[in-house]
């Protein structure tokens, strides 16, 4: 009875440390759980504060592109501007020795060049005139038309008048050259109005007989 009693109570004390070792085992796993929790935890702020920081340099960046926009947009015609202020100063002074001399010769003279010098001017930007030629085929992408007519000569669709220059901006059309357009040609007369006359007196003649 005193052995069992000896082996009982071991066997108590062994499951007692078992228990124990086990208690500490589970303590020392939450401890590193709290540990892996805390470092988590760490990592998420840390992350939070790039996400912020970041999200504050893209709406500096997109304000920062904003003005960028606004004063490119604002200044983009700069360069046409200055490269005209040559020809309005011509224009002027062309103005200015009409009132003196009032050589109207001199004058015109003054502003086709002045005029051409203008176009040179905008052409070196990518803005080019265009002038349909009598007889071209409409086309709705090019030209406008602004009025219809017959037409001996000219086939039907085909371009009669040119009322207005049309411009490109490089290969867009910024504004269409105004036209007319046939609608058919006219019919040749058969007669004169004396060839008519004449056949009316015959006619007459032949009644009477």
């Amino acid at each position: 009875m005193e052995e069992f009693a000896k082996e009982s109570q071991s066997n108590i004390e062994n499951k007692e440390s078992q228990q124990k070792e086990k208690e500490k085992e589970k303590e020392v796993i939450l401890e590193e759980l709290e540990e892996q929790l805390k470092q988590k935890d760490e990592e998420i702020k840390q992350w939070k504060e790039r996400a912020l920081r970041y999200a504050a340099e893209l709406d500096n960046l997109k304000k920062a592109f904003k003005r960028e926009k606004e004063e490119y947009y604002k200044f983009a015609l700069e360069a046409v501007f200055k490269e005209l202020l040559f020809s309005i100063d011509n224009l002027e002074r062309a103005l200015e020795a009409f009132k003196q001399s009032e050589n109207k010769e001199a004058l015109k003279e003054g502003v086709e060049l002045t005029l051409k010098s203008i176009i040179q001017t905008l052409e070196k930007f990518g803005l080019k005139q265009f002038i349909p030629s009598i007889g071209e085929p409409f086309q709705p992408y090019l030209h406008e038309a602004l009025s219809t007519e017959e037409h001996p000569e000219i086939p039907d669709g085909g371009i009669t008048k040119v009322y207005q220059k049309g411009y490109k901006l490089h290969d867009r059309i910024i504004r269409p050259a105004l036209v007319c357009v046939c609608v058919g040609k006219k019919e040749d007369k058969k007669f004169s109005s004396e060839e008519t006359k004449e056949s009316e007196e015959k006619v007459i003649e032949m009644d009477k007989n």
